[in-house]
C-alpha cells in the first residue's frame, strides 16, 4: 500500500472520529448539566479533547506522509511520533483538569454534591458503546497502515470508553444513595487518562530513539536472508525503528572468489526480497564480506 493510500485511509478515519466526538461530547455535556452529574461533564470534556487530539493526528500524518526532500533526506515519518507526544501531553493535561474538578467537588462537602439524574446514566451507557466501537474502528485502520499516531488516537477512544465505565459506576452508585461516588468517578477517569497518556508517550519515545524491531520480526529477517542463493552466513544484522517504518542493515558472508558483479547480485536479491516481504522496511543496506574474513577481524 502506497503512502497516498495510507494517508487517505488515515484522514477518512480521522474525519469520522471528529464527527462522532463532536456529537457525543455535546450530548454528554447536555446530559451532565441537565442531570447534575460532574462525572458526565468530566466525561464530556474528555470526549471534546478527542476532537483536538484527532486534529493533531491529522497534521502529524499529513507531514509524515510527505516525500523525502533536501532538508529531510530520510523522509518525515518521525513527525508521527511528534504528533503522538503532543497528543499524550494533551491527554495528561485533560486528565489533570478532570481529577482536580473531582477533588474540588469532594472537598466542597455535601452541599457541592448532587444526586445525578437517569439521563446521565443513559448517556454513560451510550458513550461506552460508541467509544468502544470507535476504538476498534480506528485500531483496525492503524494496524492496516501501521500508523503510531492513529493507534494513539485509537487508545484515546478506549480511554474515553473506560472513563465512561467509571462514570456509569459513579452515577449508578450516586443514584443508589451514595452521591460522593459521582465526583470519585471523575478522579478514577483521571487515572485512566493518565495511563493512556503514559502508554502513548512511551511508544512515541521508543520510536524516536532508534529502538530495534521485535525478536519475531528479526528472526523472520534472518530466515529470509539465509534462504537467498550465495549467502554463506550472516555476520551482523541491525534494525532501527524510524517512525512507523524501520531500517535494516545487514552484513553477510559470501564466496570471496566471486566477482564484484556476482557479490552485488547476491546483495540485490537480499535487498529486494526483504522489501518485498516486509512492507514496513523503509530502507535496506546489504554489505558483503568474503567468507571467513569477518571471523578473522573479530578473532
Amino acid at each position: 500500500m502506497d503512502v497516498k493510500e495510507n494517508k487517505r485511509i488515515a484522514m477518512h478515519i480521522s474525519n469520522v472520529s471528529i464527527v462522532v466526538n463532536v456529537i457525543l461530547s455535546a450530548l454528554k455535556m447536555l446530559a451532565g448539566v441537565i442531570a447534575h452529574s460532574s462525572a458526565m461533564v468530566s466525561d464530556a470534556v474528555h470526549s471534546l479533547s478527542d476532537v483536538l487530539s484527532t486534529f493533531v493526528v491529522m497534521i502529524g500524518i499529513h507531514i509524515s506522509s510527505k516525500e523525502s526532500d533536501a532538508s529531510h533526506q530520510y523522509g518525515h515519518e518521525r513527525f508521527e511520533c511528534v504528533a503522538s507526544i503532543i497528543l499524550a501531553t494533551m491527554l495528561g493535561i485533560t486528565g489533570a483538569g478532570i481529577g482536580y474538578s473531582g477533588i474540588k467537588t469532594i472537598m466542597g462537602g455535601s452541599a457541592e454534591i448532587k444526586t445525578p439524574g437517569m439521563l446521565a446514566l443513559i448517556a454513560a451507557i451510550v458513550s461506552i458503546i460508541v467509544k468502544e466501537a470507535m476504538f476498534w474502528y480506528t485500531k483496525a485502520g492503524a494496524d492496516k497502515i501501521n500508523s503510531g499516531a492513529l493507534m494513539a488516537d485509537a487508545w484515546h477512544h478506549r480511554s474515553d470508553a473506560m472513563s465512561s465505565v467509571g462514570s456509569l459506576i459513579g452515577i449508578g452508585a450516586a443514584r443508589l444513595g451514595y452521591p460522593i461516588f459521582d465526583p470519585i468517578a471523575s478522579i478514577v477517569i483521571c487515572l485512566f487518562i493518565f495511563k493512556a497518556a503514559y502508554d502513548i508517550y512511551k511508544d512515541a519515545i521508543n520510536k524516536m530513539v532508534d529502538s530495534s524491531v521485535d525478536e519475531e520480526t528479526l528472526e523472520k529477517l534472518r530466515e529470509v536472508i539465509e534462504e537467498q542463493d550465495g549467502v554463506m552466513g550472516i555476520d551482523a544484522i541491525r534494525t532501527r525503528i524510524f517512525g512507523s517504518k524501520y531500517y535494516v542493515d545487514v552484513e553477510i558472508s559470501a564466496d570471496g572468489s566471486q566477482s564484484l558483479r556476482e557479490a552485488h547480485e547476491i546483495a540485490e536479491r537480499i535487498h529486494d526480497k526483504i522489501e518485498e516481504q516486509f512492507a514496513d522496511a523503509k530502507h535496506v543496506m546489504v554489505h558483503v564480506n568474503p567468507y571467513g574474513d569477518h571471523e578473522l577481524k573479530n578473532a
